[in-house]
């Protein structure tokens, strides 16, 4: 008797770490099939549809299939040219180092600073500006892509490059 209380005492103290746990690993990274379907092959902005490097696709997605994801634009030829390189479509809201997004689809674009990337959020279909923030460095060892978001359970960054940008998901919109 004196063992199962002490195993059931155990199992109930442990149990919000579990919980814990659970909650913060519920995004994994999406699937090629999953990114396509969400993403398109010509992003909407503004007044143009400009198109998508798909192979540079990268996102995450919760078990309710709500979805973050973003893929590189080819913007050569756009009015877009210089001012965004890169769609995201945000299914939860989103914070990006202090830029606050709510569910909605945006572009963004970076230039070099001396301290990293100044990377300036704007509405994918208004050209409304969102906000900016600066991308640092990332630790040496991460191979470098041209674009990552990484789940939240592995590093909470969206990678542009070498540098990156710490996300968090609203608690406001979790389920």
């Amino acid at each position: 008797m004196t063992r199962r209380s002490l195993l059931l005492a155990f199992a109930l103290v442990s149990l919000p770490f579990a919980l814990h746990a659970q909650t913060r690993s519920t995004w994994r990274a999406a699937t090629p099939r999953e990114l396509e379907a969400a993403l398109p092959l010509r992003a909407p902005v503004e007044k143009e549809h400009i198109e998508t490097e798909m192979r540079t696709a990268s996102g995450i997605v919760d078990p309710q299939g709500d979805i973050i994801a973003g893929v590189v634009m080819i913007t050569a030829g756009y009015s877009a040219d210089g001012k965004y390189s890169h769609y995201l479509l945000v299914g939860k809201a989103v914070e990006i180092s202090g830029v606050a997004l709510p569910r909605g689809r945006y572009v963004f674009g970076w230039r070099r600073g001396d301290d990293g990337l100044r990377v300036t959020f704007y509405d994918a279909l208004s050209g409304t500006e969102r906000g900016s923030a600066m991308a640092r460095s990332m630790p040496t060892g991460i191979r470098v892509e041209s674009f990552h978001i990484w789940p939240p359970a592995d590093r909470s960054v969206l990678q542009i490059g070498r540098f990156q940008l710490p996300y968090t998901i609203s608690s406001s919109e979790t389920r």
